[in-house]
C-alpha cells in the first residue's frame, strides 16, 4: 500500500494551496480518506475527512476555507486549502482507513509564510 503526498511547499499567508494523495494496493473506494497535520513537538491532529460515500466533515479552525475531495477513479484525494495562516504550517498527512486496515502517507510540508 503506497498514500503519496504531493502539492506542498511554500506559500504566501492568505494565499491559497491544494495537497494531493495519490493511493495504489487499496480498493480505494471502500476506504475513509483524511488529512491530518503536525507541527514539531505538537501531536497529529485531524484537519479533515471524507467518507467511503462522500461524506465530508472538518476541524472547526478549517471550516470554510479548507475543502476536501475524492476521485474514486483516480484513487486521489484532494484538500483545497484557502486563505492559510502561518499558524498552519505544518507537515500534512494522507490517511486511509477501512476494516481491514489503517495506513499514513510520509507527509507534506506546507510552510506559510511571507
Amino acid at each position: 500500500v503506497q498514500l503519496v503526498e504531493s502539492g506542498g511547499g511554500l506559500v504566501q499567508p492568505g494565499e491559497s494551496q491544494r495537497l494531493s494523495c495519490a493511493a495504489s494496493g487499496i480498493i480505494f473506494s471502500m476506504y475513509a480518506m483524511g488529512w491530518y497535520r503536525q507541527a514539531p513537538g505538537k501531536q497529529r491532529e485531524l484537519v479533515a475527512l471524507i467518507t467511503s460515500g462522500g461524506r465530508t466533515t472538518g476541524v472547526d479552525s478549517v471550516k470554510g476555507r479548507f475543502t476536501i475531495s475524492r476521485d474514486n477513479a483516480e484513487s486521489t484525494v484532494y484538500l483545497q486549502m484557502n486563505s492559510l495562516k502561518p499558524e498552519e504550517t505544518d507537515v500534512y498527512y494522507c490517511y486511509a482507513a477501512a476494516t481491514r486496515g489503517a495506513y499514513w502517507g510520509k507527509g507534506a510540508q506546507v510552510t506559510v509564510s511571507s
